[in-house]
């Protein structure tokens, strides 16, 4: 879903959230006496699953020396979602300008009872939230990881058979062209979205998942031009009692959607309930693509385990409050790349638990796992009511506060505030929330 403002309207409301560094290190070899070498050939990884986060894998697995394969059972598919990305990863994932559909400047921000707050404004000329599609972007992501040497293999994987001993193979088993195969490997990625079949195959325990629900819709030209560099959100118990609703635009039409954990089974009502606000601005347009899929909404149990290890979708790296994914999708599909080759020492040795968990599982926790913890946190803090909402988009008006949440979100790093004026945001932040309490009182007095 990847809603650009809207993680950062939540965190950026209080304090911004904890440091995220963006450029990748370089990668440096250490000897382990444990690990024996391979002889006659490469490491051998598969990487199952093609969108951002296999993809990204993939590449640095492959431009680093191991022998990658890549799994991808539908490429020319892609689940649905916001599209929006941060500035930071055009660069640091060598984005092309071509991709991006819309360059957004403006966020609109509704609240429960339809006060719009234009949350944009301390935005430089330099800067916007880069909207895209995701069958765009994975293809691209995907080409790329062939042409730094990894092999595709449009095929279903239905099958991880595990090792019996430490150094013997994973076995992947997997359909194409309507015949079973396998194929032999000594490490696994899985980055095969929420209902991961790697993670089931490993016993990496469960999460909770929200639904995405989207439709795509094609507006008239004058519509559209309504929505040349605007994004908008809306907020209420009516299109979310847990999440929240979009209309984002893409190259020749918007995407409407919106999710929730709690009431999966009202999610056609809540979609039903985003039109009707939003109708007057694209009432007429013509449904040209349905889709839904399973949002993950906290990182799994376990992420790594023997020579597996979990990223993306599959490992759960989904921020709550605003549902993206794209970024750490990708991120942590390179770090995990980078962790196998580092530790494989540029794919001459195996490699064991210990090296994944030391070289990519607790450094990917040391840069974000609080960040994820903070904005789960937030959501229970501003999701809670119609009142709670009614604060946040009150606090969303603040031009303090969209300067420090648009500095966490667009270059995902930790905003350099003032102390006074973080401060008075805390004090603001608190008298938001209990005067629209004391309203949401009043206002459900009036209906009984």
């Amino acid at each position: 879903m990847a809603s650009a403002t809207q993680a950062a309207a939540i965190s950026g409301a209080l304090f911004a959230a904890a440091p995220l560094h963006t450029k990748p290190r370089s990668v440096t070899f250490r000897i382990t006496a444990s690990n024996p070498p391979i002889v006659g050939r490469k490491l051998r990884a598969a990487v199952i699953g093609a969108g951002p986060a296999g993809s990204s894998a993939a590449e640095a697995l492959a431009a680093g020396g191991a022998e990658c394969f890549l799994f991808e059972r539908a490429p020319s598919e892609a689940k649905p979602c916001g599209g929006a990305i941060p500035i930071c990863m055009l660069d640091e994932f060598d984005i092309p300008a071509r991709l991006i559909d819309r360059h957004v400047t403006r966020m609109r921000i509704f609240s429960p009872s339809n006060l719009a707050v234009d949350f944009g404004k301390t935005l430089r000329p330099d800067e916007f939230i880069a909207m895209l599609r995701r069958e765009v972007l994975d293809s691209f992501l995907r080409d790329r990881a062939q042409s730094r040497g990894a092999s595709l293999i449009s095929g279903l994987v239905t099958r991880l058979e595990i090792p019996a001993s430490p150094h013997a193979p994973y076995v992947v088993h997997y359909t194409k062209d309507n015949a079973r195969h396998a194929l032999a490997v000594d490490v696994v990625v899985g980055a095969d979205g929420a209902n991961s079949r790697v993670a089931k195959s490993i016993k990496a325990g469960s999460y909770a998942c929200a639904i995405a629900f989207q439709e795509r819709i094609k507006l008239t030209d004058d519509k559209m031009a309504y929505y040349q560099d605007l994004a908008e959100m809306y907020v209420g118990n009516d299109v979310s009692p847990d999440f929240y609703a979009w209309v984002f635009p893409k190259c020749d039409h918007v995407a409407v959607g919106t999710g929730t954990v709690c009431s999966k089974q009202d999610i056609k009502v809540f979609q039903r309930a985003i039109r009707a606000r939003a109708s007057a601005k694209i009432s007429g347009g013509k449904v040209i693509k349905v889709e839904a899929h399973p949002i993950p909404e906290h990182p799994r149990p376990t992420r790594v385990r023997g020579r597996v290890s979990l990223i993306g979708d599959a490992a759960g790296y989904v921020t709550k409050c605003s549902g993206e994914g794209i970024y750490f999708a990708a991120k942590s599909g390179r770090m995990c790349g980078e962790a196998i080759i580092k530790a494989s020492e540029g794919g001459e040795r195996m490699i064991n638990e210990e090296d994944l968990k030391r070289e990519y599982l607790k450094k990917w926790d040391a840069k974000y796992i609080t960040t994820f913890r903070f904005l789960d946190l937030l959501q229970k803090v501003f999701y809670g009511s119609d009142a709670a909402r009614e604060a946040l988009v009150e606090l969303c008006g603040d031009e303090y506060v969209q300067r420090m949440t648009f500095e966490s979100y667009l270059y995902k790093k930790l905003a350099d505030g003032n102390r006074w004026d973080d401060a008075k945001m805390v004090l603001n932040t608190v008298g938001s929330l209990m005067r629209c309490n004391v309203l949401g009182r009043k206002m459900e007095a009036l209906k009984i």
